[in-house]
């Protein structure tokens, strides 16, 4: 398939407002010269070809239908990775793989001196131990819809960004790349991120 390099920015501009206005050859053509770079961006954080097409099928039925909210202020791939990368994290969800690539962020001491710092990203956890008993498994599943809710909550931005750092593992400068911001950008929406996601912690019951 195409590579995004080989289209211009003006013949991209182009294809969307075709797209926009009802043409599926031209968001085809899209789709084709950024099928590529989404796939290997999504494998990347799953780790599994499989999930990962079926990922793809998912953003791109999500960019159809919401292709009309593109107002082209930015690239076009500045609006498609962020969808990109909320599909993945919601596969990695689903998996429960989410859940405890962040447990060190539900204790107390966690995360609070990394944030602060707004530098080294978060080791996985080990797999949670199996509750033992009924009270056990009960405290597990509060604890976990209680994160899912604090990650739900976090801005998209944020969200984007701390997805591609704790899951992904990228660098700051390969995040930037991927959603052509500033270095200090991504290092600040990090920093807030990490900081939200502690304190929603914190504040929910």
């Amino acid at each position: 398939m195409s590579d995004p390099t080989e289209i211009t920015p003006e013949a991209e501009r182009e294809l969307v407002q075709r797209a926009q206005a009802g043409n599926e050859d031209a968001f085809g053509t899209l789709m084709r010269t950024h099928y590529d770079a989404v796939f290997r961006h999504v494998h990347a954080m799953l780790r599994d070809e499989h999930g990962a097409r079926d990922v793809c099928q998912e953003i791109w039925l999500t960019v159809w239908k919401n292709l009309g909210t593109f107002r082209g202020d930015a690239k076009f791939s500045t609006w498609l990775y962020p969808i990109a990368t909320r599909r993945a994290i919601d596969h990695l969800r689903s998996r429960k793989r989410w859940f405890n690539r962040f447990i060190p962020f539900l204790t107390d001491t966690a995360g609070t001196s990394d944030a602060d710092a707004g530098g080294d990203r978060v080791d996985a956890a080990p797999e949670a131990v199996a509750a033992s008993d009924p009270r056990q498994e009960l405290e597990h599943r509060e604890r976990d819809a209680r994160f899912e809710r604090a990650i739900a909550s976090l801005p998209p931005k944020h969200r984007t960004v701390l997805a591609l750092r704790e899951i992904q593992g990228l660098s700051y400068e390969e995040i930037a790349a991927q959603l052509d911001l500033a270095r200090g950008t991504v290092m600040s929406r990090l920093f807030h991120a990490r900081r939200m996601l502690v304190q929603k912690l914190g504040d929910q019951p």
